[in-house]
């Protein structure tokens, strides 16, 4: 099939044209065609010829097609319908009418009746077929199915006038092969070349054909073989014995076998475990299972969760409403117990504040004219507070005579006594709070005002089903739950007076105890059970604010019995509820802050040792030396209550309010005043034995505390004295209370100034 191309375009004056070369250009080196697009740049052709003898395939495929033309009837229809313009140019309707008028149409209808069977259509058939469908292009008739044809063709439409003047700009050479071509086009272009081509042209097209057929076949050929190469690749691998491979070193071979046996025993074992696990997991399910088979009906279960929904519904809300009564009542009770001590208080602070006055009346020269100053009112006030003071004092005396208190001093006792009419007040009032108390939970079911009971509820929930229960952090809930119901029962209690109730017989706290008893929890719990947490958490959160309302408020430092009680029960919590080790607990840090602050105002307040003349102290039964010892014995007492605190309060806190505020400030200032004696040393004596052994124990030097070394001079010169006045015995009693204080170096030295050998026993030495 020859290679053909028509070409029309539209030039000035010029009608379209086939652009067949002549004869003589087919019978060249090369054929010369030109195709010119109205829109597109002109494009010239270079298609070399070639000239090669047809072998018998292609002789074969020539047969083929020219077997075909028994079918040229067919192949007409379809080849008018289908047949593709190559690159045609849109012509004037002047020039489209002019051609038309040349050369007229035939109908195709006229022709296909013309043609007889069998016989193939002229060239001027198929170009009046060709203008024909042109024309009805330019008038809009006809849509063509090539879409890039129909854009070249409206390109051509809007710069037909551009063309011509850009056809010589742009002019460019190719070469290329011709590209591979539908069967219905080589039919076609084989029907034109019977009409007027030539031989030379068909033995070419024969020989394209053949090369396209040898590229297909190649390519098949091609891919199976590389598809063949690939499977046999896979499959057989071969090695060339000329080529030398690199020695084998049997040591990085074993090194590598070790390698990699060790990391599949590592994967075997990452199995082993990940098998155990789901083994594991098995079972535990399979027992969860059966459990649950054995377990009791969901609908029960529902009913108990249910019911005990409801029971803490009710308990919190009925506790909510009688919240209100048993803070009220609280406060009521805490304001009667802090009257009477605020009214024992102010009672001592006047009559220190009268006897002081009177005792300076009496040494001032002019106390004639300063008692006339004086009003007849507060002057008969005074002797009565003061005979009323000298009354109790005597009656503390005769009760200690009576008992066989014998080592007893004037200041040591404690002067709390109330009258009877201030004590059948006090009586009264506090068995209305407590009347008041009983009847709170008159109105109430025993199921929510009993601990007991309440505590029995939860029981219940932990034996029936543990896990929800824990779950729950009902331990936690527990202390904030049963506090209202606990302050109840504690408003009758009082820690600082002598027989109070001590906290394991109070019925709440065996009840607590009896709820974290561990023998009803099971094994795998009992170590590590929330439940035991619960009585220390209630004593945190409801004892110890109430015990420090006590101490900020009620006690008396100066209260010997008081003071005892307080320390015992604080040491006692601290120890065996295990709040100790909260060291950063708000409650215990609150505690320690208003120990601290109410010893402090004691000092302040309670305090007060005047210093008179020699003259009117050597007489012990003068007015000025009985009121400063009484003053003195009062200050020692309040300095062993406050060394009491001791593993409790911090001991520098200790250090700087016993030691340096108080023994440093006010008692050294007495001992050094006081002539050295026998009731100097036991004032001294009874000073060091208010000191706690503990602090001397672990002293590493042989001196003793920074805050006592005033107060050991002061016995190292007393001892000096005593010894210089040939008083063995109390020089050795002195040098007994250097040693308590641990120091040693004094002792050391005094020995040997006096060459008393037999004194070093004493220090071990």
């Amino acid at each position: 099939m020859s290679v053909t191309t028509l070409m029309c375009g539209k030039h000035e004056g010029q009608k379209a044209s086939n652009s067949f070369g002549s004869d003589e250009e087919r019978e060249g080196s090369e054929e010369h065609f030109q195709v010119k697009k109205p829109s597109l740049n002109a494009i010239k052709f270079n298609i070399p010829k070639k000239e090669s003898v047809p072998s018998p395939e292609q002789a074969e495929c020539g047969k083929e097609i020219f077997q075909s033309e028994s079918r040229a009837t067919e192949i007409k229809a379809a080849f008018e319908s289908d047949e593709e313009d190559e690159q045609c140019s849109s012509a004037s309707e002047d020039d489209c009418n002019s051609s038309t008028a040349s050369e007229p149409l035939p109908s195709s209808p006229q022709k296909r009746e013309d043609l007889p069977p069998g016989t193939f259509p002229s060239a001027a058939y198929i170009q009046a077929a060709r203008r024909k469908r042109q024309l009805a292009r330019t008038q809009g008739d006809y849509i063509s199915l090539d879409t890039s044809d129909c854009h070249q063709v409206s390109q051509r439409k809007e710069s037909s006038d551009l063309e011509s003047e850009e056809e010589s700009d742009h002019e460019r050479k190719l070469s290329f092969t011709p590209k591979t071509k539908s069967l219905r086009q080589r039919m076609a272009e084989h029907i034109v070349s019977e009409s007027g081509v030539s031989s030379g042209d068909e033995e070419t097209q024969n020989e394209w054909e053949e090369q396209q057929m040898k590229k297909a076949l190649k390519l098949s050929q091609g891919i199976n073989e590389d598809a063949f190469l690939h499977k046999s690749r896979t499959m057989k691998i071969t090695f060339d014995p000329s080529v030398s491979l690199p020695p084998v070193d049997l040591e990085i071979v074993k090194k590598r076998l070790t390698t990699r046996v060790s990391s599949l025993q590592d994967i075997h074992r990452a199995h082993q475990r990940e098998y155990e696990k789901y083994t594991h997991d098995i079972e535990s399910s399979k027992t969860t299972i059966q459990e649950l088979e054995k377990s009791s009906d969901v609908g029960q279960n529902y009913k108990f969760y249910r019911a005990m929904k409801t029971f803490v519904e009710n308990l919190i809300d009925c506790l909510n409403e009688k919240l209100l009564q048993i803070n009220e009542l609280e406060s009521a009770m805490h304001m009667l117990l802090q009257q009477p001590a605020e009214t024992l208080l102010k009672r001592r602070q006047d009559d220190l504040r009268n006897e002081s006055a009177y005792i300076q009346q009496l040494s001032s020269k002019n106390s004639k004219s300063t008692n006339d100053s004086l009003g007849v009112d507060e002057k008969t006030q005074q002797e009565t507070q003061l005979k009323d003071y000298e009354a109790r004092r005597r009656l503390r005396r005769q009760a200690r005579e009576s008992s066989g208190k014998s080592d007893h001093h004037e200041g040591m006792s404690s002067d709390d006594e109330l009258s009877p009419g201030e004590m059948m007040d006090f009586q009264e009032n506090k068995d209305n709070i407590l009347q008041e108390s009983k009847g709170i939970f008159e109105d109430v079911q025993v199921d929510f005002c009993n601990i007991r009971n309440i505590l029995l509820k939860f029981q219940q929930w932990r034996e029936k089903f543990p896990d929800s229960y824990y779950d729950a952090y009902i331990s936690l809930c527990l202390p904030k739950l049963l506090n209202p119901l606990i302050r109840l029962q504690l408003i009758n209690w009082n820690p600082v007076e002598e027989n109070f109730t001590d906290l394991e017989e109070m019925p709440w706290f065996r009840d607590v105890v009896e709820f974290s008893d561990a023998k009803n929890v099971s094994e795998s719990r009992r170590e590590n059970d929330p439940d035991q947490t619960v009585l220390p958490a209630i004593v945190e959160k409801t004892i110890l604010p109430k015990i420090t309302g006590f101490i900020a408020h009620i006690w008396d430092p100066l209260s010997t019995s008081q003071t005892e009680n307080l320390v015992q029960l604080c040491k006692k919590i601290f120890e065996d509820y295990s709040l100790s080790r909260k060291e950063s607990s708000k409650t215990k840090q609150e505690l320690m802050n208003s120990i601290v602050s109410r010893m402090k105002k004691s000092i302040e307040e309670d305090v007060f040792i005047p210093v008179y003349p020699k003259s009117t102290v050597e007489d012990r039964l003068s007015p000025h030396s009985k009121f400063q010892e009484r003053q003195f014995w009062s200050a020692v007492k309040l300095l062993c209550n406050i060394l009491l605190w001791d593993g409790i309060v911090p001991e520098e806190t200790l250090h700087e309010l016993g030691l340096s505020k108080l023994l440093n400030r006010y008692l050294l200032l007495i001992l050094l005043n006081a002539p050295s004696g026998p009731d100097n040393i036991e004032k001294c004596n009874k000073v060091v034995a208010c000191f706690p052994e503990r602090w001397f124990r672990d002293l590493k030097s042989d001196s003793t505390l920074p805050h006592l070394v005033n107060f050991s001079q002061h016995l190292l010169q007393a001892a000096h004295t005593l010894y210089r006045s040939n008083c063995s015995d109390e020089t050795r009693d002195v040098i007994l209370l250097l040693v308590k204080i641990n120091a040693l170096h004094l002792v050391e030295d005094f020995i040997e100034e006096y060459k008393l050998e037999h004194l070093k026993s004493m220090i071990g030495k």
